[in-house]
């Protein structure tokens, strides 16, 4: 159940009609998900939300695009968002991600939830070989 509906004619708003275009311009694909048809309730935001993931996301960087999913999955699990677990195990698969490394990426991400909190439970203080200012 959603906080807001999103309008029956999402497009008659130019400022909305403009993002959704180069949704699909810049994933060549038709398809508009959930996340920017609700988040069109409010164009500045949508324009702004829309204008940093594709920048991060879309624009080649020093990261693979693959690498890029697997770790707004990761990120996604730990938060607790379903929403983005859902859409970016799609796109990470659409990237060639396989069944062995969604597998991995699982393992991965449940140890570091594991160490994490064992390393927070012991208040664990950070080795000086770890200290960037000290490096």
């Amino acid at each position: 159940m959603s906080t807001v509906t999103p309008a029956a004619d999402l497009e008659s708003d130019p400022r909305v009609k403009a993002v959704f275009d180069d949704i699909r311009a810049t994933r060549k694909s038709d398809f508009v998900n959930n996340m920017w048809r609700y988040l069109a309730f409010d164009p500045a935001l949508l324009e702004s939300t829309w204008a940093e993931v594709k920048a991060v996301m879309a624009t080649p960087s020093t990261l693979d695009p693959l690498v890029k999913e697997l770790i707004y999955i990761a990120v996604s699990v730990t938060n607790g968002c379903s929403y983005c677990v859902h859409s970016h195990t799609a796109a990470a698969k659409a990237k060639g991600l396989t069944r062995e490394q969604h597998a991995e990426l699982l393992s991965i991400i449940a140890l570091a939830g594991k160490t994490n909190q064992l390393a927070t439970a012991l208040q664990l203080p950070v080795d000086p070989a770890f200290d960037a200012d000290r490096n």
